[in-house]
């Protein structure tokens, strides 16, 4: 097939576009570099990527480029972690919308005149920010209080699109909730890079990439948001692109919703002292000093995998313990090279 990914040289989108690729599909970036600037991507060379640079609060061409493709998936957003949702408030809501408008708009045009056979969208576990029960499954978003930040609440915004543009225009969906991205391929955001926790500059406000650099340079007492006893999945981007691309081509997923996530929790305490143990080969020296959270640091965020193991046959796979074995050396090597 072929198949166009918005935000394809973005964190889950690099490991998306290689998952893509390895299954024989021809892939069309759709990017504008707002987040991290340009970074090299491994499938940037290959004959079977193009890439576009174009941004989508604009149409441009982009239906142009969408009539001829099979598939969309609708990736490209504005986002970040937790500083990012309270410092870019009104952006996360306001710019996300119209690309996703747009991107709406060319999907339904593309459906009806062109070739466009289905759109894939990626929400986020953030739809589930104000969960009361879990592990929260499919369907709970509709019923449970709205998300508080405006990120949960656009990410909620976007799977109302999908259906909506499938009641009124019949456009076939598939919605996907990655739970707590892991991995390697990011660079500091370019709108973060005065944050600081402490005496380190973050480098992009996700919890993984931001802990292992403040060990790594020493920090210690080690500053964390909260007290530490917030549960999380951490899930590895191979394990998601794998998942993503399951619900795109499997006729089971044909308008319905996933979470895909790994099955297994842990605190941020848990997820330190293991970084910690990975660095240093004991713990024994490590102090945590807690910081006043944000408004809208989720205690926990759980969720039910079952949905898609029984209609996806897809599961995480990939530890925490795996996961971390590639990314620190890869944050070492960012560290030293500047990129963090």
């Amino acid at each position: 097939m072929k198949i166009v990914v918005t935000g394809s040289q973005g964190f889950i989108g690099g490991y998306l576009v290689e998952e893509l690729l390895a299954n024989g599909h021809q892939v069309i970036g759709i990017d504008n570099f707002s987040k991290y600037g340009r970074l090299d991507k491994a499938h940037d060379s290959n004959s079977n990527f193009l890439l576009y640079e174009m941004n989508l609060e604009e149409m441009g061409d982009f239906y142009d480029i969408l009539k001829d493709a099979d598939h969309l998936i609708a990736g490209a957003a504005k986002i970040g972690g937790i500083t990012y949702f309270h410092k870019f408030a009104y952006d996360l809501l306001a710019k996300n919308e119209r690309i996703l408008a747009n991107t709406c708009d060319a999907a339904i045009q593309a459906h009806r005149q062109g070739r466009l056979q289905k759109v894939t969208y990626i929400s986020s576990s953030m739809v589930f920010e104000n969960a009361n029960s879990f592990p929260s499954k499919e369907g709970d978003e509709k019923v449970i209080p709205p998300p508080s930040s405006s990120y949960g609440f656009q990410k909620l915004a976007t799977e109302y699109f999908a259906r909506a543009a499938w009641d009124q225009y019949k456009i076939p969906f598939t919605i996907v909730r990655p739970f707590n991205c892991i991995g390697i391929g990011e660079g500091r955001a370019i709108s973060e890079s005065y944050e600081k926790s402490g005496n380190v500059q973050l480098a992009m406000s996700h919890v993984v990439p931001d802990i292992i650099q403040k060990i790594l340079k020493g920090q210690n007492p080690l500053r964390i948001l909260g007290d530490g006893s917030q549960v999380r999945h951490y899930t590895y981007g191979g394990d998601l692109a794998k998942g993503i691309y399951l619900a795109m081509i499997s006729p089971k997923a044909l308008n319905e919703d996933f979470n895909l996530s790994t099955e297994i929790s842990h605190t941020v305490k848990e997820l330190v002292t293991e970084i910690y143990q990975k660095i240093y080969g004991s713990s024994e020296e490590l102090l945590i000093e807690s910081d006043e959270p944000y408004e809208h640091d989720v205690k926990r965020r759980s969720p039910s995998t079952l949905k898609a193991k029984q209609l996806l046959n897809f599961q995480a796979t990939t530890s925490l313990s795996e996961a971390l074995d590639e990314i620190i050396p890869w944050v070492k090597n960012a560290i030293a090279s500047g990129v963090i």
